[in-house]
């Protein structure tokens, strides 16, 4: 499942989780934001905190998905929480990084470059907290960061996989090449391909098995007992979905609230799957695990969680291949 902290306080998802692996869900993506998207989801509660108490709750893996090591959070601190986290909890975490969206990481007030620096910035960060991850003395002058001769204390007996959020051409062959696994957003089955491919020369490039590899895959979709009522659902709490633009530049929830007034049900057509029928929610998610993920996180973006739950562990989960 994916852990929707942007709309649901902590202890909220953590119920939800601990129901969610009780019907059938096996692990948990938890979003870390510092603000929602648009005003109604109301939540943004500390990712590293609410993981923790996942942790505590369940029993399968888990991870941010995804953190910025780069702005809001200096690489040095998200290692530390990634290392604390997996020798607390050992086998069952992974670190799930990304370029970051201002809507979280302008809040510091620093200049929000475009996406070619951003991506810069992480790789670098990815480089930082490989470094503590080895446990020796680190220090490092780079082009974004300074890191003065320290260690991490707390390690883990093993570090935890590093997964990184791509989407574009080159960023997909960079993770390929330097990460441990893939972590994209549910898109056209088209796109996906092209992502996986891409992820694949990169890998091969570093003399790695992409088929080995985790490949994540988090899919908003919107469940409720009528058609009309996922519609409704969609637009109130995840009219982002429908939004056909790059959001990483926004820097309000209430801005978004705004576009929100905007997007109309065929927005989200491609986008998102929409509808009362179970049946036709597997036949699409069945369609991203023959594609090739082999690990994906369901949000539904309605408040419906526990009945979603019951319904999908009953009659969506039992039937998937793969």
């Amino acid at each position: 499942m994916a852990a929707a902290l942007e709309q649901f306080s902590p202890r909220e998802s953590i119920e939800l989780a601990a129901m969610g692996e009780q019907h059938g869900f096996s692990g948990q993506m938890a979003a870390d934001h510092f603000q929602p998207w648009v005003p109604q989801q109301g939540q943004a509660s500390f990712v590293w905190s609410v993981l923790a108490s996942l942790a505590e709750n369940t029993t399968g893996d888990l991870g941010p998905g995804v953190t910025c090591p780069s702005f809001r959070l200096h690489p040095a601190m998200v290692a530390q929480a990634a290392a604390t986290l997996e020798a607390t909890y050992p086998g069952r975490t992974w670190l799930g990084i990304g370029s970051g969206e201002a809507l979280n990481e302008h809040i510091i007030g620093g200049y929000w470059p475009e996406a070619p620096e951003r991506v810069r910035r992480m790789f670098e960060a990815l480089e930082i907290i490989r470094k503590l991850f080895s446990g020796k003395d680190v220090k490092h002058n780079g082009e974004f960061f300074k890191l003065h001769t320290t260690r991490l204390w707390t390690l883990p007996d093993t570090p935890p996989p590093v997964y990184i959020a791509s989407a574009g051409p080159y960023t997909s062959r960079k993770t390929g090449e330097l990460a441990d696994g893939l972590i994209t957003p549910g898109a056209s089955l088209e796109k996906l391909a092209g992502i996986l491919d891409n992820f694949g020369q990169g890998a091969r490039k570093a003399g790695k098995d992409p088929d080995s590899m985790p490949k994540l895959l988090q899919v908003h979709l919107s469940w409720a007992p009528t058609d009309e009522e996922a519609l409704a659902n969609a637009l109130d709490q995840w009219p982002n979905g429908g939004m056909k633009f790059p959001k990483a530049d926004v820097r309000s929830p209430f801005d978004f609230g705004q576009m929100a007034k905007l997007v109309r049900a065929e927005d989200f057509e491609g986008r998102m799957v929409i509808s009362s029928d179970p049946d036709v929610h597997r036949a699409a998610l069945q369609k991203f695990v023959d594609a090739g993920f082999n690990r994906i996180y369901l949000h539904n973006v309605g408040r419906n969680q526990k009945e979603w739950i019951e319904v999908f562990g009953r009659e969506v989960l039992p039937k998937l291949k793969g």
